[in-house]
């Protein structure tokens, strides 16, 4: 089976302009990848909050997109597994279609025509809080192909953090916990982009309007991450490497 990572990470916002800076001093994003190439898919964009969605109460936020062959194909083995589709299959300027879903869970999440991998990636650890984790694992590993390395075993969440790659490699990529199931946290997917001095990062999304919302957690094997909102609400994550340290 073919297997189907993440092939591009959109920002919705109510100030880009601002979002733009934020990323670009505390994280060093790059968004050059918002115009279409023909030689490597767009990775990171920008897009204003839609009206609709600000009025539904939708907050600022990152929305993965999934790379699959066949979009209307996928979108509707989702909804059968027990998604809801958020609108119909859309174009986007560049004509290439996408679809956006809640899982079974809750957590939003779109799946993108795509078949190519792009050699940047500029997420390090992708996050999904959910409130069933055998079931999410369930719809994610069937639909996607992705594979079980391992499971961080701790008290709560209750299951533990199943860890996966996006196929045989061995490689961890992202975990799946019951962590929805915690007071204040929602269903959704957070996306942790790599930094060489968390400490540091952190200082800078504090002085540039942010939040660090909790304490860095440290992996066992030395990794570090810290879920953090930017200036506008958005979630998001920084992780540090202990390999690169």
């Amino acid at each position: 089976m073919t297997s189907s990572p993440f092939c591009r990470y959109d920002l919705r916002t109510t100030d880009p302009d601002a979002a733009r800076i934020f990323y670009t001093e505390v994280v060093g994003l790059d968004f050059a990848d918002d115009a279409p190439s023909s030689e490597e898919p767009s990775v990171l964009a920008v897009w204003p909050l839609h009206e609709q969605a600000r009025a539904r109460g939708a907050p600022p936020h990152w929305l993965g997109q999934i790379g699959v062959a066949d979009v209307e194909a996928t979108a509707s083995r989702l909804v059968a597994l027990g998604s809801e589709p958020l609108g119909p299959t859309r174009r986007a300027q560049d004509g290439t279609a996408f679809a956006v879903l809640r899982d079974p869970s809750g957590a939003v999440v779109a799946v993108r025509a795509s078949t190519r991998r792009a050699r940047r990636a500029p997420v390090a650890w992708h996050q999904l809080h959910t409130r069933d984790l055998d079931r999410a694992w369930a719809v994610y590993s069937e639909l996607f192909g992705w594979t079980h390395t391992e499971t961080l075993d701790v008290a709560d969440p209750a299951g533990g953090h199943k860890m996966f790659a996006w196929d045989d490699s061995g490689k961890s990529v992202g975990s799946i916990a019951n962590t929805g199931r915690w007071p204040g946290v929602h269903p959704h997917w957070l996306f942790y982009f790599p930094v060489a001095d968390l400490d540091a990062s952190a200082a800078r999304v504090q002085a540039r309007g942010g939040r660090v919302v909790a304490s860095p957690a440290l992996f066992p094997n030395g990794d570090r991450l810290a879920p953090c909102e930017d200036g506008q609400g958005a979630a998001f994550g920084l992780y540090q490497s202990a390999a690169r340290v």
